[in-house]
């Protein structure tokens, strides 16, 4: 799984309740390809065991800054690296890193370390709040490393609830995954995503819409983020979470949808719009419940605007704009009428029909139509894999400019 096939991560454990979340994120770095090697503090063995840690990896867990054989441990882990993240890192031990302590195996490795370093604070909301652990925390962002805010919610026993919760390790995962990728052309690049359907109101309880899940949308705007792109997400009506990164807008209608789009598009260096915003809708919703006694004979529909149509004028001169061609026949026809008529760079086309390749799947069997008119098809992928297909291509058009 990009980006983590391949890379060895430092995972350290300090002393901490929230250690426990530990363990899931070993699980998921170890899930998503990476070789994880575990470096616990001796506070950190009162938490949890190391055998834990052991099981999750399959990797030897280190605990000991000199041990027989491994004196110089320290520098072949830091070496090794691809990433370094402490999760949970104390109070106490930010304090260290931000004195440039090594006074054991964890905060020596940092010192020897070339590789990106994430922190993710966990303790009581006071001990969060107080000037010193302020103080450390910029000290720590200003010598390079990324410390995530913590979340606000339960804290430990009998403490109530506020900001110094350690973040999910799914939340983590992500930001570990944008330490390790953001080294492209997308870095630092604006980058305006849609997805999702609309909902055209019939009457105050009905409404017109279509069967996108928005996974689709939602997986390009993660692999953007993750990237290291500044992403804004319009998202229709979905049920399935938000990327970690994205700034998020949500809307309801196709009106809606191309107002925000007309907002964002002028600073946009790459737009995809992976929406699936309604074609028609009522010409006049109806102001009550339409009563099923008193149902009309037909409703009305008229067209909504077309997005890339409609805010063509707003493109910046280089941006790079990609568009989705759904169909259920003739889909690669279809697609060379959107390139041409919406001036895209890139059609991405899929055909509903096919098995795996229709709404609300973890999957996507893919076309790639471009300006040359080469067509590029792609095998059945998991979604996630065409979003950085899609990008990998993008970054290759924004090469070529």
């Amino acid at each position: 799984m990009r980006p983590f096939a391949n890379r060895r991560i430092v995972l350290g454990v300090t002393g901490g309740i929230a250690s426990y979340k530990a363990a899931w994120l070993a699980r998921l770095l170890s899930g998503a390809g990476a070789e994880v090697d575990v470096v616990m503090t001796a506070a950190a063995q009162e938490f949890i065991g190391a055998v834990t840690f052991e099981a999750l990896t399959g990797e030897p867990v280190h605990t000991a800054l000199i041990a027989a054989g491994h004196a110089l441990g320290h520098i072949a882990l830091a070496r090794s690296a691809h990433a370094i993240v402490v999760a949970p890192a104390t109070a106490d031990f930010m304090a260290r890193a931000a004195q440039g302590r090594a006074d054991d195996l964890l905060a020596a490795c940092l010192l020897a370390a070339d590789a990106p370093v994430l922190l993710v604070p966990a303790m009581n909301d006071r001990m969060w709040a107080h000037r010193q652990t302020v103080r450390n925390t910029t000290h720590l962002r200003g010598l390079g490393y990324h410390v995530l805010d913590p979340e606000e919610g339960p804290l430990a026993a009998g403490e109530g609830s506020g900001p110094g919760r350690m973040p999910e390790p799914e939340t983590i995962l992500a930001h570990v995954g944008r330490l390790l990728d953001a080294d492209g052309l997308l870095r630092g690049r604006r980058v305006l995503v849609t997805a999702g359907p609309t909902r055209e109101p019939v009457d105050p309880v009905r409404f017109l819409s279509n069967r996108s899940s928005g996974k689709m949308g939602v997986a390009v705007a993660a692999a953007a983020w993750r990237r290291g792109a500044d992403v804004t997400l319009i998202a229709g009506p979905l049920a399935l979470p938000f990327p970690v990164g994205p700034t998020v807008i949500t809307i309801e209608t196709a009106d809606d949808m191309r107002a925000a789009v007309s907002q964002h598009l002028a600073s946009a260096d790459v737009f995809v719009m992976a929406a699936a915003p309604a074609d028609f809708r009522p010409a006049a919703a109806a102001t009550q419940k339409i009563k099923k006694d008193a149902a009309p004979d037909a409703i009305p529909l008229v067209p909504t605007d077309d997005i890339l149509v409609e805010t063509r004028g707003l493109r910046g001169p280089s941006a790079i704009v990609v568009g989705f061609a759904l169909e259920t026949e003739a889909a690669l026809a279809g697609g060379r009428s959107k390139l041409r008529r919406k001036a895209l760079d890139m059609v991405v086309v899929n055909d509903a029909s096919e098995p795996g390749a229709g709404f609300a799947g973890d999957t996507n069997r893919v076309s790639f139509l471009a300006g040359d008119g080469e067509v590029e098809a792609m095998p059945l992928l998991p979604k996630m894999d065409v979003a950085d297909a899609i990008l990998d291509r993008v970054e290759g058009k924004m090469r070529g400019r």
